[in-house]
């Protein structure tokens, strides 16, 4: 009778605990995309305003030919009112809003004169092609955080590779073979991100009205979270400071 008792306890677990995971508060939530009423727009720049981190790259003797010479690049873009180029700006967390747009060209990250192009982009989950445009061997080491996405290699010039992305979150790009090499992918998890262009330009439009986190990454400085509210029909503008 005991152990009667017993199974039939273990079974009102696991029921319950099914219950629990099919529950709305233990779903997994998916954006939805929709018509947005009364939505808003957010808008700024991203600027960097301390001392310019420089980048010091020492290349072995066997890739110089390929790779060119030891040199110092400067770790941000930088253009007026020091504006930065190539940073990634998403709002964080958003369970629904505009419809995704169709992207203009497949995700691509090409390996050239040993170095990724472009250093930032945005994907939805899918295949990211890796090209070789260099004549010597690369590899393409993708991470989330510590944990691997991929690891290819590339060893011959115009060698095309595709690769999956199915997991939403930022991903770096590191060469094993060339330890200076980096880039980043951030894969969307809504369509309310931008790429900052000339000056650190950016803006998002078509936000539902709300109070949001927004995001600003991009690798060589430390991330950026900042709060933004959004009102119905409104403009909220905010300036991103990066740092060290």
């Amino acid at each position: 009778m005991e152990a009667m008792a017993g199974m039939r306890s273990v079974a009102g677990m696991i029921a319950i605990a099914g219950a629990l995971a099919a529950s709305p508060a233990f779903a997994a939530k998916k954006y939805s995309g929709g018509e947005v009423g009364n939505g808003g727009v957010i808008r700024g720049s991203v600027v960097f305003n301390g001392t310019m981190p420089v980048l010091k790259i020492v290349i072995p003797e066997k890739d110089r030919a390929a790779c060119g010479g030891d040199r110092e690049e400067p770790a941000l873009i930088t253009g007026p009112k020091n504006g930065v180029r190539d940073v990634i700006v998403y709002i964080k967390k958003i369970g629904q809003g505009k419809p995704w747009a169709r992207p203009a060209k497949a995700a691509e990250l090409r390996n050239v004169e040993c170095r990724f192009e472009p250093h930032v982009q945005v994907m939805r989950k899918g295949k990211l092609t890796i090209i070789n445009d260099d004549p010597v061997l690369h590899n393409t080491h993708g991470f989330y955080g510590k944990r691997t996405a991929f690891n290819i290699a590339l060893p011959k010039q115009g060698e095309r590779i595709k690769a999956s992305l199915r997991r939403t979150g930022l991903v770096r790009m590191e060469c094993d073979a060339h330890a200076w090499m980096r880039s980043y992918v951030y894969v969307a998890r809504n369509p309310y991100y931008a790429i900052t262009g000339d000056g650190g330009a950016f803006s998002l439009t078509g936000v539902p009205p709300g109070n949001y986190t927004l995001v600003a990454v991009q690798g060589n400085v430390n991330t950026v979270e900042m709060p933004v509210t959004v009102k119905p029909g409104g403009e909220a503008v905010v300036t991103i400071e990066l740092k060290p």
